[in-house]
Parts: C-alpha cells; sequence; structure tokens
C-alpha cells in the first residue's frame, strides 16, 4: 500500500543533480509514491528515514536425485567420502545452506560426494546418528563416519573443513 500526494502539495522536491523543483516537471493531476511504512532512526543531531528491508527470496535448487536401496547401500558402495547434509524443509540456516553446499560440489566434484537427507521424512536416520540439530553435517569415508559438525558455515568454511578432514588439497 502507497501513500499518494499531489505534486503541488509538495512543491520543493527535486530531482537529484536538477534545481528544477518537482512540481514544475510533473502536472496538477500527477502523483507520487511513497511507501506507507518508513522507519525513522536517529543518528547523533541527524534524523534518517529509511524504508523496510526487502525480503530475499532464495533460489530453488535442483537436487540430482538417485535411488538406492538403502542409506548403508549409498555410503558402502560410494567410490568418495559423502558428505551427509541432515536438514529440514522448515530451518533456516538449512536453507540457507541449499546454495553453498551447491557450490562445495562443484569445487570438490571429483573428491566429494554430497548427499541431503530429510530428517522428518526419514527420522529413523536422523535417529540412528543422533541428529539433535539442524543442519548437521557427517563426513562419511569407507562407510563411516569420520566427523560431524552442526550450523550453518560459507562455502569457504565448508570446503575448508573436508579438506582439512580429508587431507585433501585442491
Amino acid at each position: 500500500m502507497a501513500i499518494s500526494a499531489s505534486a503541488v502539495a509538495i512543491p520543493s522536491l527535486s530531482f537529484e543533480g536538477s534545481t528544477t523543483s518537482l512540481s514544475s516537471k510533473l502536472s496538477a493531476s500527477s502523483s507520487i509514491q511513497f511507501p506507507l511504512r518508513l522507519r525513522r532512526h536517529r543518528v547523533g543531531n541527524w534524523s534518517v528515514v529509511t524504508s523496510p528491508p526487502q525480503r530475499q527470496i532464495l533460489p530453488q535448487v535442483q537436487a540430482k536425485k538417485q535411488t538406492f536401496s538403502s542409506f548403508d547401500d549409498l555410503l558402502e558402495n560410494s567410490d568418495k567420502p559423502v558428505l551427509v547434509d541432515f536438514y529440514a524443509t522448515w530451518c533456516g540456516p538449512c536453507q540457507f545452506m541449499a546454495p553453498v553446499l551447491d557450490e562445495v560440489s562443484g569445487i570438490l566434484k571429483d573428491k566429494i560426494q554430497v548427499v541431503k537427507i530429510d530428517t522428518e521424512k526419514y527420522p529413523s536416520i536422523a535417529d540412528k546418528y543422533r541428529i539433535e540439530a539442524l543442519p548437521t553435517f557427517i563426513i562419511f569415508q569407507d562407510g563411516k563416519p569420520c566427523d560431524r559438525f552442526e550450523g550453518a558455515l560459507t562455502a569457504n568454511q565448508l570446503v575448508e573443513k573436508i579438506e582439512t578432514v580429508l587431507k585433501v588439497k585442491q
């Protein structure tokens, strides 16, 4: 929703880089739209008015879906170490990690396989590995867990962590 004010009512507004007033550039029937909700901040002796931040819409991630007879089968038959992201669809930090995991999987594509497990669809797997916080990452090597960590990380932090655990150099 916006508030509308005619140019005649606000004669002192001017366009950036111009000394001509707004009222001379708009006809009497023109109007300017102002955001309804503005926030007033005080910085020292100055008062600043800002509009609320815009919501960020995260891109959809297209995962390559593969079918295995069991999670254990996937771990045992993988020719590379496996990074498993235990997540939930309602978890904000988990959603933040989706593009990060895409980036990491691209950087380390020849060195590690990235797998995502929805803890609400597969609670037995989450229970087996004692997942208590989200997101939780477990690195499996030769079908066995070799490291685990929790919380959101940047792509660089995640790559560094994986390389340290696997002793892999790029």
